[in-house]
Protein backbone atom coordinates (compact mmCIF):
# COMPACT_ATOMS: atom_id res chain seq x y z
CA UNK A 1 0.00 0.00 0.00
CA UNK A 2 1.54 3.29 -1.15
CA UNK A 3 1.18 6.16 1.31
CA UNK A 4 2.11 9.81 0.88
CA UNK A 5 1.68 13.18 2.53
CA UNK A 6 -1.18 15.16 1.01
CA UNK A 7 -1.71 18.87 1.57
CA UNK A 8 -5.11 19.10 -0.13
CA UNK A 9 -7.03 18.47 -3.31
CA UNK A 10 -9.27 20.64 -5.45
CA UNK A 11 -11.05 20.89 -8.78
CA UNK A 12 -9.83 23.55 -11.20
CA UNK A 13 -10.33 24.60 -14.80
CA UNK A 14 -7.83 26.09 -17.20
CA UNK A 15 -4.74 26.54 -15.03
CA UNK A 16 -3.49 23.05 -14.12
CA UNK A 17 -3.69 21.35 -17.50
CA UNK A 18 -6.39 20.93 -20.15
CA UNK A 19 -10.05 20.78 -19.19
CA UNK A 20 -11.31 20.42 -15.66
CA UNK A 21 -8.71 18.89 -13.35
CA UNK A 22 -8.69 17.00 -10.09
CA UNK A 23 -5.55 18.50 -8.55
CA UNK A 24 -3.72 16.68 -5.77
CA UNK A 25 -1.39 19.02 -3.88
CA UNK A 26 1.35 17.01 -2.20
CA UNK A 27 3.30 18.30 0.78
CA UNK A 28 7.01 19.06 0.77
CA UNK A 29 9.26 21.16 -1.46
CA UNK A 30 13.07 21.47 -1.64
CA UNK A 31 12.95 25.04 -2.97
CA UNK A 32 12.12 28.26 -1.16
CA UNK A 33 11.03 30.56 -3.95
CA UNK A 34 10.80 34.15 -2.79
CA UNK A 35 7.41 34.53 -4.49
CA UNK A 36 5.94 31.23 -3.27
CA UNK A 37 2.23 31.56 -2.59
CA UNK A 38 1.92 28.30 -0.65
CA UNK A 39 4.33 28.23 2.30
CA UNK A 40 1.95 25.77 3.95
CA UNK A 41 3.16 23.11 1.47
CA UNK A 42 6.89 23.42 2.28
CA UNK A 43 7.16 20.63 4.85
CA UNK A 44 6.06 17.03 4.32
CA UNK A 45 5.36 16.72 8.04
CA UNK A 46 2.53 19.23 7.72
CA UNK A 47 0.65 17.08 5.22
CA UNK A 48 -1.92 14.41 5.97
CA UNK A 49 -0.84 10.78 5.63
CA UNK A 50 -2.97 9.43 2.79
CA UNK A 51 -2.95 6.19 0.83
CA UNK A 52 -2.97 6.35 -2.93
CA UNK A 53 -5.96 3.98 -2.87
CA UNK A 54 -8.00 6.40 -0.74
CA UNK A 55 -7.24 9.39 -2.93
CA UNK A 56 -7.89 7.42 -6.12
CA UNK A 57 -11.21 6.29 -4.69
CA UNK A 58 -12.15 9.95 -4.31
CA UNK A 59 -10.88 10.66 -7.83
CA UNK A 60 -12.97 7.84 -9.27
CA UNK A 61 -16.13 9.63 -8.15
CA UNK A 62 -15.27 12.46 -10.54
CA UNK A 63 -13.80 10.37 -13.35
CA UNK A 64 -16.80 10.36 -15.70
CA UNK A 65 -17.23 14.11 -15.32
CA UNK A 66 -13.51 14.75 -15.84
CA UNK A 67 -13.45 12.67 -19.02
CA UNK A 68 -16.49 14.53 -20.36
CA UNK A 69 -14.87 17.87 -19.48
CA UNK A 70 -11.66 16.93 -21.30
CA UNK A 71 -9.69 16.98 -18.07
CA UNK A 72 -8.00 14.54 -15.74
CA UNK A 73 -5.62 14.34 -12.79
CA UNK A 74 -2.82 16.80 -12.04
CA UNK A 75 -0.31 15.93 -9.34
CA UNK A 76 1.09 19.17 -7.93
CA UNK A 77 2.59 20.47 -4.72
CA UNK A 78 4.73 21.51 -3.07
CA UNK A 79 6.93 19.34 -5.27
CA UNK A 80 5.40 15.97 -6.22
CA UNK A 81 8.76 14.45 -7.14
CA UNK A 82 9.74 14.66 -3.48
CA UNK A 83 7.32 11.71 -3.20
CA UNK A 84 7.94 9.81 -6.45
CA UNK A 85 6.39 6.48 -5.40
CA UNK A 86 3.19 8.17 -4.24
CA UNK A 87 3.10 10.31 -7.38
CA UNK A 88 3.59 7.29 -9.62
CA UNK A 89 0.79 5.40 -7.85
CA UNK A 90 -1.60 8.32 -8.39
CA UNK A 91 -0.69 8.64 -12.07
CA UNK A 92 -1.08 4.90 -12.59
CA UNK A 93 -4.49 4.91 -10.91
CA UNK A 94 -5.64 7.82 -13.05
CA UNK A 95 -4.53 6.03 -16.20
CA UNK A 96 -6.52 2.99 -15.07
CA UNK A 97 -9.53 5.34 -14.98
CA UNK A 98 -8.73 6.40 -18.56
CA UNK A 99 -7.87 9.94 -17.46
CA UNK A 100 -5.37 12.41 -18.86
CA UNK A 101 -2.50 12.91 -16.39
CA UNK A 102 -0.31 15.92 -15.67
CA UNK A 103 2.73 16.41 -13.47
CA UNK A 104 3.29 19.94 -12.11
CA UNK A 105 6.96 20.26 -11.14
CA UNK A 106 9.90 22.63 -10.85
CA UNK A 107 12.08 19.93 -12.38
CA UNK A 108 14.57 20.36 -9.54
CA UNK A 109 14.08 16.70 -8.62
CA UNK A 110 13.59 15.51 -12.18
CA UNK A 111 16.17 12.76 -11.70
CA UNK A 112 13.73 11.12 -9.28
CA UNK A 113 11.14 10.71 -12.03
CA UNK A 114 11.80 7.24 -13.40
CA UNK A 115 10.88 6.33 -16.94
CA UNK A 116 8.03 4.26 -15.51
CA UNK A 117 6.59 7.40 -13.88
CA UNK A 118 7.00 9.49 -17.02
CA UNK A 119 5.41 6.75 -19.12
CA UNK A 120 2.25 7.43 -17.06
CA UNK A 121 2.42 11.20 -17.59
CA UNK A 122 0.46 12.77 -20.44
CA UNK A 123 1.76 16.30 -19.83
CA UNK A 124 4.41 18.01 -17.71
CA UNK A 125 3.76 21.50 -16.36
CA UNK A 126 7.37 22.63 -15.98
CA UNK A 127 8.32 25.70 -13.98
CA UNK A 128 11.58 27.21 -15.18
CA UNK A 129 11.77 29.99 -12.67
CA UNK A 130 14.74 31.99 -13.96
CA UNK A 131 17.20 31.57 -16.85
CA UNK A 132 20.25 33.06 -15.14
CA UNK A 133 21.85 30.43 -12.83
CA UNK A 134 22.86 32.98 -10.19
CA UNK A 135 19.45 34.61 -10.34
CA UNK A 136 17.78 31.21 -10.07
CA UNK A 137 19.74 30.42 -6.92
CA UNK A 138 18.93 33.80 -5.38
CA UNK A 139 15.26 33.39 -6.21
CA UNK A 140 14.78 29.75 -5.19
CA UNK A 141 17.75 28.63 -3.09
CA UNK A 142 18.33 25.82 -5.61
CA UNK A 143 20.32 25.10 -8.76
CA UNK A 144 19.03 25.59 -12.29
CA UNK A 145 20.94 22.74 -13.97
CA UNK A 146 18.74 19.82 -12.76
CA UNK A 147 15.67 21.55 -14.21
CA UNK A 148 17.34 22.08 -17.58
CA UNK A 149 18.56 18.47 -17.60
CA UNK A 150 15.00 17.34 -16.92
CA UNK A 151 13.66 19.56 -19.70
CA UNK A 152 16.14 18.01 -22.16
CA UNK A 153 15.14 14.53 -21.04
CA UNK A 154 11.46 15.34 -21.63
CA UNK A 155 12.42 16.61 -25.07
CA UNK A 156 14.17 13.34 -25.93
CA UNK A 157 11.10 11.44 -24.75
CA UNK A 158 8.79 13.81 -26.70
CA UNK A 159 6.72 14.32 -23.57
CA UNK A 160 4.41 17.33 -24.05
CA UNK A 161 5.34 20.31 -21.86
CA UNK A 162 3.58 23.48 -20.82
CA UNK A 163 6.30 25.85 -19.65
CA UNK A 164 5.45 28.12 -16.73
CA UNK A 165 7.30 31.36 -16.08
CA UNK A 166 6.44 33.61 -13.17
CA UNK A 167 7.16 37.23 -14.08
CA UNK A 168 8.54 39.06 -11.03
CA UNK A 169 9.72 42.67 -11.41
CA UNK A 170 13.36 42.98 -10.48
CA UNK A 171 13.92 39.21 -10.55
CA UNK A 172 12.69 37.59 -13.77
CA UNK A 173 11.98 40.59 -16.01
CA UNK A 174 15.37 40.93 -17.71
CA UNK A 175 14.49 40.57 -21.39
CA UNK A 176 17.94 39.23 -22.28
CA UNK A 177 17.40 36.35 -19.85
CA UNK A 178 13.87 35.83 -21.16
CA UNK A 179 15.24 35.60 -24.70
CA UNK A 180 17.72 32.95 -23.56
CA UNK A 181 14.95 30.90 -22.00
CA UNK A 182 12.74 31.36 -25.07
CA UNK A 183 15.51 30.06 -27.37
CA UNK A 184 16.08 27.08 -25.09
CA UNK A 185 12.37 26.25 -24.89
CA UNK A 186 11.83 26.61 -28.62
CA UNK A 187 14.76 24.30 -29.29
CA UNK A 188 13.28 21.50 -27.22
CA UNK A 189 10.53 20.84 -29.74
CA UNK A 190 7.98 19.58 -27.20
CA UNK A 191 6.85 22.83 -25.54
CA UNK A 192 3.22 23.26 -26.52
CA UNK A 193 2.71 26.61 -24.79
CA UNK A 194 4.25 29.05 -22.34
CA UNK A 195 2.22 30.40 -19.45
CA UNK A 196 3.62 33.78 -18.39
CA UNK A 197 2.22 34.20 -14.89
CA UNK A 198 2.28 37.72 -13.42
CA UNK A 199 3.56 37.81 -9.85
CA UNK A 200 0.87 38.46 -7.23
CA UNK A 201 0.50 38.52 -3.47
CA UNK A 202 -2.62 36.43 -2.91
CA UNK A 203 -0.67 34.10 -0.63
CA UNK A 204 0.30 36.82 1.87
CA UNK A 205 -2.44 35.84 4.38
CA UNK A 206 -0.89 32.35 4.58
CA UNK A 207 2.45 33.87 5.56
CA UNK A 208 0.72 35.98 8.19
CA UNK A 209 -1.01 32.93 9.68
CA UNK A 210 2.35 31.13 9.83
CA UNK A 211 4.09 34.13 11.35
CA UNK A 212 6.46 34.47 8.38
CA UNK A 213 7.21 37.71 6.56
CA UNK A 214 6.51 37.46 2.84
CA UNK A 215 9.94 38.07 1.22
CA UNK A 216 8.58 40.11 -1.69
CA UNK A 217 6.15 42.14 0.35
CA UNK A 218 7.36 45.38 -1.25
CA UNK A 219 7.60 44.06 -4.83
CA UNK A 220 4.84 45.33 -7.13
CA UNK A 221 3.09 43.12 -9.67
CA UNK A 222 4.27 43.53 -13.25
CA UNK A 223 2.50 46.06 -15.40
CA UNK A 224 0.34 44.78 -18.26
CA UNK A 225 2.84 46.34 -20.69
CA UNK A 226 5.78 44.42 -19.19
CA UNK A 227 3.78 41.20 -19.17
CA UNK A 228 2.94 41.62 -22.84
CA UNK A 229 6.57 42.39 -23.73
CA UNK A 230 7.71 39.17 -22.06
CA UNK A 231 5.01 37.16 -23.80
CA UNK A 232 6.11 38.72 -27.09
CA UNK A 233 9.66 37.45 -26.56
CA UNK A 234 8.38 33.87 -26.33
CA UNK A 235 6.13 34.36 -29.36
CA UNK A 236 9.05 35.74 -31.37
CA UNK A 237 10.83 32.44 -30.67
CA UNK A 238 7.90 30.59 -32.20
CA UNK A 239 6.14 29.58 -28.99
CA UNK A 240 2.47 29.92 -28.10
CA UNK A 241 1.85 32.04 -25.02
CA UNK A 242 -1.01 32.30 -22.55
Amino acid sequence: MTTGRLHSWDLSTGVDGPGTRFVAFLSGCPLRCLYCQNPDTWHMRDGTATTAADLLDRLSGYAAFLRTAGGGLTVSGGEPLLQPAFTRALLAGARDLNLHTALDTSGALGARAGDDLLDLTSLVLLDIKCWDPAGYHSLTGGDLSPTLDFARRLSIRATPVWLRYVLVPGYTDDLTDVKGLARFAAGLGNVERVDVLPFHKLGVPKYERLGIRFPLHDTPPPTPDLTERVRAVFREAGLKTV
